[in-house]
């Protein structure tokens, strides 16, 4: 007899309680186990074989986890629809794993092999993770489960197959651990002791990654500042002008710090200038004498308005010389820098229009050359703007193409005193192990930091305060494990589930054209731990449902 499963009520509730479990695991909190434990509860919620029960039980999961994950989103626009919209978005995605993980494991080959389930149902997660992060409208891999592991010794894995892959050992702890957990109700110590020992196994392998810190190319002797906002009520103009003026003086304030010709390079936010500086004269004052101050290139973020749209900047600006190399922001944020399909949106809140000039999409990679005085040469520098940091491909493209820092330069005034600046903080440092190179994200109001190329943060600031920070950081040039691959492992799971999927449809129509002669017979097949079959005919407590 397959195990009886718990009622549906008390099944919806183990899910709820799952998503705000594993939210725990990331900032502000950074309690990572709870990602293994709150994942592990999703599973075992999951072991109805209905796939549209899947989907409800997989979505009840992701609005637990994204509602409270998302809050800046509500902070951002001012009124719950962004919020919202956005949360119920990324809670159908998981709702979607919910039915996969059930058709997946009805595949002859993964059903009665719970070892090789544990790889599948990894593999499952990534593959939907790894799509909600390219699609609608570009994606959105916020929440990734590799960001939550920036404090845990799997961080040592984002060197070896990046969010791709940390993701994964992430679910396949969780797998043991609901394998174990529902051993253990079953008073099958032997099972869930060896769970518990493989999992401990994953969980600290990689201490034994190196990770790479020394220079390889020389050093450079960055400054970042935070010159942080004035108090919101004055007209745009003005404010802007503020914003720039507060950066620069507090780019006087860093060089009287460290002392004259103690930096090769000064670096501002995104937004640090929103009036762009190439096309208006006191703000190049401004930002000219800044640079003529620190005796070394600013690189800073503005805005360049053409016709009725606009673009997403990062400049570099040399004294007397002016800004004309740039990079522009290639992933726009939709609904937040650009409104799709405003006219139908309008339809169910005037907030469309808080985003009166749509932002358009660079082409050009996220490389920009600073030329070094001290080096004697130029030195590629990656600069991915604010939420691009948690887009794989665009970073890992410039890494692979020279560049030897990067720079996440980015603006979250809007996002009031909520963990969306230290949710990206997180993303930051998973990005420093990843690449192996070190990591500035300098924001105008916090929180901005420091990290070396193995992931430890050497200076960070708090919320809405100035703030500038010097270190002597590493230029490195050799390309992680990670780097090399590309893409190939996200390609290797999406094959995968697509694999997997068709075997556990065809196992369906087979098995379903033996229910016919043979109704009434019992159960359908052999169980794991935490994947439970119940006969159609069942009467057993919460009932299992025929296959759907």
């Amino acid at each position: 007899m397959p195990p009886s499963l718990p009622t549906r009520r008390w099944t919806l509730l183990l899910a709820g309680v799952g998503g705000l479990v594993t939210e725990t695991a990331f900032p502000d909190k950074s309690w990572w186990p709870m990602a293994y434990l709150g994942v592990a509860l999703l599973l075992l919620a999951l072991r109805r074989d209905s796939a549209r029960w899947g989907f409800v039980v997989g979505f009840l999961w992701g609005l637990g986890f994204f509602l409270p994950h998302l809050w800046w989103a509500n902070e951002a626009v001012g009124e719950p629809i962004g919020w919202i919209a956005l949360s119920v978005a990324e809670a159908g995605a998981i709702g979607s794993f919910g039915a996969l993980w059930v058709w997946v494991r009805r595949g002859s080959w993964v059903r009665g092999r719970p070892w090789l389930g544990v790889l599948a149902v990894a593999v499952v997660w990534v593959a939907v993770e790894q799509v909600r992060g390219r699609w609608p409208f570009g994606g959105f891999p916020w929440g990734a489960l590799a960001y939550s592991q920036t404090d845990a010794p799997l961080l040592r894995l984002a060197a070896v197959g990046g969010t791709t892959f940390v993701s994964a050992v992430v679910v396949v702890l969780a797998a043991l651990l609901a394998h174990a957990l529902a051993d253990l109700r079953r008073l099958r110590i032997g099972a869930a002791s060896a769970a518990f020992v493989v999992g401990a196994a994953v969980l600290l392998a990689p201490w034994a990654v190196p990770t790479g810190a020394r220079a390889e190319a020389g050093t450079l002797r960055v400054g970042a500042v935070q010159g942080n906002v004035p108090e919101q009520g004055a007209a745009w103009d003005t404010q802007a002008r503020a914003v720039a003026a507060n950066h620069a003086a507090g780019t006087e304030a860093l060089v009287a710090e460290v002392g004259d010709g103690r930096l090769d390079l000064v670096l501002w936010p995104e937004s640090a200038s929103d009036i762009d500086p190439r096309t208006d004269d006191g703000v190049a004052a401004v930002v000219d004498g800044a640079a003529a101050a620190a005796g070394v290139p600013i690189l800073l973020g503005t805005q360049r308005f053409t016709g009725d749209v606009r673009y997403n900047d990062y400049i570099l600006w040399q004294a007397g010389a002016g800004g004309d190399v740039a990079y522009t922001k290639q992933h726009p944020v939709p609904f937040g820098e650009y409104m799709p399909h405003r006219d139908f949106f309008r339809q169910f809140t005037s907030a469309v229009d808080l985003v009166g000039t749509d932002m358009l999409p660079g082409t050009g990679m996220a490389l920009l050359p600073v030329p070094v005085d001290r080096l004697a040469r130029t030195v590629p520098v990656t600069t991915a703007i604010c939420f691009e940091v948690a887009y794989d491909d665009l970073i890992r493209e410039s890494v692979v193409a020279g560049g030897e820092l990067i720079v996440i330069p980015t603006n979250n005034a809007s996002f009031g005193r909520t963990q969306e600046s230290t949710q990206q903080l997180a993303m930051s440092r998973f990005r420093a192990v990843e690449h192996g190179r070190a990591v500035v994200q300098v924001s105008t109001v916090g929180v901005s930091g420091i990290i070396s190329p193995n992931g430890v943060v050497l200076h960070q600031s708090e919320l809405f305060t100035a703030a500038q920070m010097a270190q002597e950081l590493p230029l490195r040039t050799s390309l992680t494990l990670a780097d090399r691959l590309g893409r190939w492992p996200t390609v290797a799971v999406a094959v995968l589930t697509v694999l997997m999927l068709g075997a556990g449809l065809l196992t369906t129509l087979r098995d379903r054209r033996a229910d016919r002669e043979r109704r009434g017979s019992g159960s359908r097949g052999a169980t794991t731990a935490w994947t439970v079959r119940q006969p159609a005919t069942s009467g057993s407590r919460g009932g299992g449902g025929a296959r759907r």
